[in-house]
C-alpha cells in the first residue's frame, strides 16, 4: 500500500521547529531551504535522532510512523580568518596598510569607508593594485607591470609584518564562540581548516597566537596565494576539501562576507555567516544561516549540533512503517 505523508502536519512540525530555534526576537535567521529539527538535538546525541510524524495510509486512517534522520557530523568545518576568527579588518589590516604607506612615503590613507569598499576585492595585494589602477599610480612608482607587481608585493610583505606585531601583542582578540566551536568540533573528530585570502604568516600567527599551539597543530591553513584565484572563486574551499579527502556537501563553512559566501556556495558547501563590522549590511540571502557571532555562554548562537543539522537538511530521509 502506498504511503502518503500528511504534508499539512509535516509543515506544521517544520514551522514549529523553526519558531523554537529561530525566534523572531533574535538577530539570527536561517534560510527556508535549510530548516532542521535542531531544538531536540543535543551535544550528547550527535549521531542520530528520531522524529515522529503523522502519516495517512489509504483508508486505514492516521498512523504514526518513525522517520529516522541520520544526524551525521560534518566531515569538516572551514573557517575564514579575517572577520570570522578575529575582527581584524578595520583596526588591524587597515591600520597596518596605512602605516606601510606612510613608511614608504606614499600620500595614501585608507579611511574606514574607503577600506570597506576595498574589502569587496579578495586579497591584500589585489586591493593595493585595484586602488592604484583607479586613482592613478604615483609618478615615483615603477611603470612596468612586472615592476609594479613586485612593488605591491613588497608593500604587502611590510604590511603583514606590521599586522603580525599587532597579533603578537594580542590587541585583536578572538570573536565570541570561536574557541568553543573549534574545541567542540575537534573533540568529536571533525576536521578543521582556516581558508583565507590573507598572507599565510599572518593567518598562522592568529591561529597559533589566539588558539594556542596544541589546537593550532590540529588545524590546516590554506591561505594567501595557495590557489591561483581568490574568493569569491571557490578554489580555496575545493582545495581544502580535496586535501582532507572529504565530501564538499558534508562540509560547513563559517564566513562573514558576501564574497566568502559565494566561494563556499560555489564549492557546494553549507555556509553560516557571522556578520562583522564591515559586512553587516551585505546580501546574505544565499546563506544557510546568519548570526551576529558564534557566541559564548550564556549567549550561544550556534554549536556543532546546529552545524550537523545543516548537513541533515540535505541528507535523504528514510521512511519506514512499523
Amino acid at each position: 500500500m502506498a504511503v502518503a505523508m500528511d504534508m499539512q502536519q509535516l509543515h506544521h512540525n517544520a514551522a514549529l521547529t523553526s519558531t523554537l530555534f529561530f525566534p523572531s526576537s533574535t538577530s539570527s535567521r536561517a534560510s527556508s531551504s535549510s530548516f532542521s529539527f535542531c531544538n531536540s538535538f543535543s551535544n550528547s546525541s550527535l549521531r542520530s535522532r528520531t522524529i515522529s510524524l503523522s502519516l495517512r495510509m489509504g483508508k486505514s486512517g492516521p498512523r504514526t510512523t518513525a522517520v529516522a534522520v541520520r544526524a551525521a557530523l560534518p566531515e569538516a568545518l572551514f573557517f575564514d580568518c579575517d572577520g570570522v576568527l578575529v575582527d581584524t579588518e578595520r583596526d588591524g589590516h587597515r591600520v597596518s596598510f596605512n602605516e606601510t604607506f606612510k613608511e614608504k612615503g606614499l600620500d595614501v590613507i585608507w579611511d574606514v569607508d574607503l577600506y570597506g569598499e576595498l574589502l569587496k576585492i579578495g586579497g591584500g595585494k589585489e586591493r593595493i593594485t585595484a586602488y592604484f589602477n583607479k586613482v592613478g599610480w604615483p609618478a615615483t612608482l615603477p611603470t612596468t607591470e612586472q615592476e609594479r607587481k613586485e612593488y605591491v608585493a613588497s608593500l604587502h610583505k611590510r604590511k603583514t609584518t606590521l599586522f603580525m606585531e599587532l597579533i603578537e601583542k594580542k590587541l585583536l582578540p578572538l570573536r565570541p564562540g570561536v574557541a568553543r566551536l573549534i574545541g567542540e568540533a575537534l573533540s568529536q573528530g571533525v576536521k578543521i581548516a582556516v581558508c583565507s585570502t590573507s598572507n599565510e604568516l599572518a593567518v598562522s600567527a592568529i591561529v597559533s597566537g589566539m588558539l594556542g599551539g596544541e589546537i593550532a597543530r590540529s588545524i590546516t591553513i590554506f591561505a594567501g596565494d595557495v590557489v591561483p584565484k581568490k574568493k569569491p572563486d571557490p578554489a580555496i574551499y575545493l582545495l581544502a576539501s580535496k586535501s582532507y579527502s572529504v565530501n564538499p556537501e558534508r562540509c560547513v563553512v563559517i564566513e562573514d562576507s558576501a564574497i566568502g559566501l559565494a566561494a563556499a556556495k560555489g564549492a557546494g558547501m553549507k555556509c553560516i555567516i557571522t556578520k562583522s563590522g564591515y559586512t553587516a549590511e551585505e546580501d546574505f540571502v544565499a546563506a544557510d544561516a546568519v548570526f551576529d557571532c558564534i557566541g559564548d555562554p550564556p549567549n550561544v548562537n550556534f554549536d556543532l549540533a546546529f552545524c550537523s543539522s545543516l548537513i541533515d537538511a540535505s541528507a535523504p530521509q528514510t521512511v519506514s512503517s512499523s
